[in-house]
């Protein structure tokens, strides 16, 4: 008989990647234990992805509404209600709650524990004074917002992420500090909801991981609604007043600053968000028990995603990389394979796309043509179409934005690059192709609807055949086309 403490596998944090793990072996028909200290769900579904995109989706609203100019209509300025709107966003949330909850992972056949886990050993986990033994563990704890160390920050109060969709009410003005994913978004949704906003960005442009040029063009499209942007600064100090916050900024030592010059600024705002990169939730897990290595807090894994402890794996953001939902997801599908099976797979990282849901949206996959170019050299060439001249992107008044994709040799796609409206889904094909060992000018081939911005991508391919009719192949379409010409019609 089996004891009732033993398992198959036991995951370490109700987020996406235990999610998927306890769902994925429990319907293989493995004995699994869920163990989440707070409640299922994880960063997507309270303080991530599901309100941000909430919000987002109440404050483009808003913003057509301003904008109903470019459409023929009158354009209005809708009274924005902020306790009204994030009440909504807490709405949204609740609506997808269910898909979490933790009777329908009970239903499926897991143990749900409630409660914080630590390792006692190699093999035993404790939980409120109960102990589960496992074959396998799998640590899915996931991140949290990290906070750099700005003198009077503390005192004088901020938020992140994680506290901006519980808030009472939206802020009239807002200093973000941080000019990635997180920080734009929320930087974009809080000004079409009536925030004055200024970005303060350490490096010398906003969203650093993406296609400068696109990355540029988000810029200039942020800055057009009104968003203050100052790149090469750093926050160098908080201070209150009353209720408000005075916020000094000034160029890293040594340097000399990118926008707005190299003096000393303040800023007078009502509150600050912090949105400056993540931090690993390893604490208090017991992991030197366990004999589980980290680096800077974060897990380490080998290709299997196992930890120095073969027996023990780890999924999703606690092992740092790629910090997305969907690659969690990935992980975990991973894990689920390598943990209950003997034939065992490597993850497999080389197609991962992402996406920043401005408006327009910002869409990556593979490499940056920079990137590109150190690793293939001179095979590698780039292929640009501008949506300003796509039907679609025009009749929807939303013509800024543009296709990038970067080719190898022979026309192999080493990456894409979209800022378009739904260029997270239009990626989607890009990073197929990649996939399956589609070449670019494959896609010039591919019908697509007409119209729609996924046309856009079809006429970067366009482009890129355009590219290739040199030399033999020119000469080749030269000579054909006068043939055609003698021949009788």
């Amino acid at each position: 008989m089996a004891r009732d403490d033993m398992f198959d596998i036991v995951a370490i944090g109700g987020g996406t990647a235990g999610l998927v793990t306890a769902a994925g072996s429990a319907g293989l028909g493995a004995r699994v234990a869920l163990i989440e200290r707070e409640r299922l769900g994880g960063d997507c579904l309270w303080t991530g992805c599901v309100p941000s995109k909430a919000l987002i989706s109440s404050a483009r609203v808003a913003h057509h509404f301003r904008s109903a100019g470019a459409h023929g209509l009158r354009a209005v300025r809708p009274e924005v209600e902020g306790a009204d709107v994030l009440a909504s966003v807490r709405d949204v949330r609740a609506q997808i709650e269910p898909h979490d909850d933790p009777e329908r992972f009970r239903a499926m056949g897991v143990d749900v524990v409630e409660g914080a886990a630590r390792f006692v050993s190699p093999r035993e986990i404790e939980v409120n004074g109960r102990r589960l033994h496992a074959r396998r563990f799998v640590i899915a704890t996931g991140s949290r917002a990290a906070v750099p160390p700005i003198p009077g920050l503390e005192e004088a109060g901020y938020f992140t992420h994680a506290e901006a969709f519980d808030r009472a009410t939206i802020p009239s003005s807002l200093a973000v500090v941080g000019g990635g994913p997180i920080g734009v978004e929320l930087a974009q949704a809080f000004r079409r909801l009536g925030s004055e906003v200024t970005v303060v960005e350490l490096l010398d442009r906003l969203m650093v991981r993406e296609e400068p040029e696109l990355a540029d063009l988000l810029a200039s499209r942020l800055r057009d609604e009104g968003i203050e942007i100052r790149t090469g600064r750093i926050v160098t100090g908080v201070e209150r007043l009353g209720d408000r916050r005075r916020v000094t900024i000034a160029p890293p030592a040594g340097a000399t600053g990118h926008d707005g010059g190299g003096a000393t600024e303040t800023l007078d705002v009502d509150e600050v968000l912090v949105a400056a990169g993540r931090a690993p939730n390893t604490e208090d897990l017991g992991l030197d028990a366990a004999g589980v290595e980290t680096s800077n807090g974060w897990v380490t894994v080998d290709a299997k995603l196992r930890t120095s402890r073969k027996h023990i794996f780890a999924a999703g953001d606690v092992i740092g990389g790629f910090l997305f939902t969907h690659v969690a997801d990935h992980e975990a599908r991973t894990v689920v394979q390598n943990a209950l099976f003997p034939v065992r797979a490597n993850i497999d990282y080389s197609v991962i796309p992402w996406c920043t849901y401005t408006e327009p949206e910002l869409a990556h996959v593979g490499l940056t043509e920079a990137e590109a170019r150190d690793r293939h050299g001179a095979a590698v060439s780039a292929h640009v179409y501008d949506i300003a001249n796509l039907d679609r992107a025009i009749t929807e008044r939303a013509a800024t934005g543009r296709v990038k994709i970067v080719v190898g040799k022979g026309g192999r796609i080493l990456g894409g690059h979209i800022l378009a409206p739904n260029a997270g889904t239009m990626i989607a094909e890009i990073s197929l192709a990649m996939k399956a060992g589609v070449k670019l000018g494959t896609l010039a081939s591919l019908v697509h609807p007409y119209p729609t911005m996924s046309e856009g991508v079809k006429r970067t391919a366009d482009a890129y055949r355009r590219s290739t009719l040199t030399g033999w192949r020119k000469s080749a379409v030269d000579l054909a086309l006068r043939v055609g010409r003698a021949l009788p019609p």
